[in-house]
C-alpha cells in the first residue's frame, strides 16, 4: 500500500499557481473598466449596472464564440498576445451587427497546465480587444485540466453582453431591393477557416509557418496570426448618423451563409467579386489547395469582414464616414428581388 499523502498538485492542478496568475492579470482587467462596472475583481460574478435613465427601452444582446484552431498556430509559434484580440472580436462583432454597444466581456480559459507567462499574454490580448471595443472585462474562469489537455495546450471561449434600444435593433427587416452593399475590409483570415488553411499550408508540418512566400509581406505564420479586426466603434459611429438597414459579420460560413441571415427570403445579394482588393493569403490558399471559388467564399471572408446594407442615397455619406475613421470601405454589390423561390440568396459574379 502506498502511504504517501496525495495533494491536488500531485494530480496536476496547482491552486497556488492559479491564484498567482489571477493576481497577475488583475491590473489588465482593471484597465478595461468603464461606466457601469460595479465592485472589484474576485467575486463569484461580475457586476454591471445598466443605467436605465440613459435608455428608454433597453434590449440586452448576448454572444459567445471562440478562436478555434487558430490557437494551434499560436502554440506552434509560441506567440500568444493576439489570440485574445481574436476572442473579443469574434464576440463583439456579432453584437454590433444588431446595433448593440458592447458593455462587458468574460473569458474562459481551459488548459492542461497553467503557464503564467503564456496565459498573461493571452489576457493582455483580451484586455486590448476590450479596450478597442469599449467594453469592460468583468471576469472569467481559468480551468486547469491535466489529462484532458496537454501541458502546452489551452482553449478559449468568450462571452459578451451589449445593449441596444429596442426600437433601434438592426435585424435586416428594413432591407429592400435596391439597397447597396458596403463591404469593410478584413485584416486577413480573421478566425475562420483555419482547419482548411492549415491542411493546405502546413501539410508538410509546422515548420512551414516560417516560410515567406513572395506573395506575402511576412511569413505564413505571421499572416495567419494577424488578429481579427474589431469594427465596433466604426459601426456604432455610423449608425448614429446614417440609416443602416442590415449588417452581417462575415464569419464562419463566409458570404453564402452569413448574408442571408439579414435578408428576407424573397431577396438576394448580388456581389461583384472584383469590387475590392483581397489579401494575397486567400489566393495562396486557393492555388495551393486547388479550391473552387464557391468553397472559398463559403469558408473564408475573402477580404471583407463585415457588410452593411444602406439606401442608395446614403452610400456616399456612409463611405465618407467609414473612411474618416480608418475603415477601408467599398461598394461591393446590391440587393435585388429573387426571380424565383429557388434562386440563390447570394450570387457572386
Amino acid at each position: 500500500m502506498n502511504n504517501k499523502k496525495l495533494s491536488y498538485r500531485d494530480a496536476g492542478v496547482d491552486i497556488d499557481e492559479a491564484n498567482s496568475f489571477v493576481e497577475s492579470i488583475k491590473p489588465l482587467i482593471r484597465s478595461t473598466t468603464r461606466k457601469g462596472v460595479v465592485g472589484g475583481i474576485g467575486g463569484f460574478g461580475g457586476l454591471f449596472h445598466l443605467d436605465r435613465e440613459h435608455y428608454s427601452n433597453p434590449l440586452l444582446v448576448s454572444t459567445t464564440d471562440g478562436v478555434g484552431t487558430k490557437l494551434m498556430i499560436a502554440r506552434e509559434m509560441n506567440r500568444h498576445d493576439t489570440v485574445g484580440i481574436d476572442l473579443v472580436a469574434m464576440n463583439v462583432n456579432d453584437l454590433v451587427v444588431q446595433g448593440a454597444e458592447p458593455l462587458f466581456f468574460l473569458d474562459y480559459i481551459a488548459t492542461g497546465k497553467i503557464r503564467r507567462e503564456t496565459l498573461v499574454s493571452v489576457v493582455k490580448g483580451i484586455a486590448r480587444g476590450c479596450a478597442e471595443a469599449g467594453c469592460a472585462l468583468t471576469g472569467g474562469e481559468t480551468a486547469e485540466m491535466p489529462g484532458f489537455y496537454g501541458n502546452e495546450e489551452y482553449d478559449l471561449a468568450g462571452f459578451a453582453v451589449g445593449v441596444v434600444e429596442y426600437d433601434n435593433i438592426i435585424d435586416g427587416s428594413a432591407v429592400r431591393a435596391g439597397d447597396v452593399i458596403i463591404g469593410l475590409a478584413s485584416s486577413g483570415l480573421h478566425s475562420n477557416g483555419f482547419s482548411l488553411a492549415r491542411k493546405v499550408l502546413l501539410e508538410e508540418g509546422p515548420e512551414a509557418l516560417a516560410e515567406h512566400p513572395k506573395e506575402l509581406e511576412g511569413s505564413i505564420g505571421d499572416e495567419l496570426l494577424t488578429p481579427t479586426r474589431i469594427y465596433v466603434q466604426s459601426v456604432l459611429a455610423l449608425i448614429k448618423n446614417v440609416a443602416v438597414n442590415g449588417i452581417a459579420h462575415i464569419t464562419g460560413g463566409g458570404f453564402y451563409d452569413n448574408i442571408p441571415r439579414v435578408l428576407h427570403p424573397s431577396l438576394r445579394a448580388d456581389i461583384n467579386r472584383e469590387s475590392w482588393p483581397r489579401q494575397p493569403i486567400f489566393d495562396l490558399i486557393q492555388q495551393r489547395g486547388t479550391i473552387e471559388d464557391s468553397e472559398m467564399y463559403r469558408v473564408f471572408n475573402m477580404g471583407i469582414g463585415m457588410i452593411l446594407l444602406v439606401h442608395r442615397e446614403d452610400v456616399e455619406e456612409a463611405l465618407d464616414r467609414l473612411r474618416s475613421v480608418g475603415e477601408s470601405a467599398f461598394v461591393i454589390g446590391s440587393i435585388a428581388k429573387k426571380k424565383g423561390n429557388d434562386e440563390a440568396s447570394v450570387v457572386i459574379r
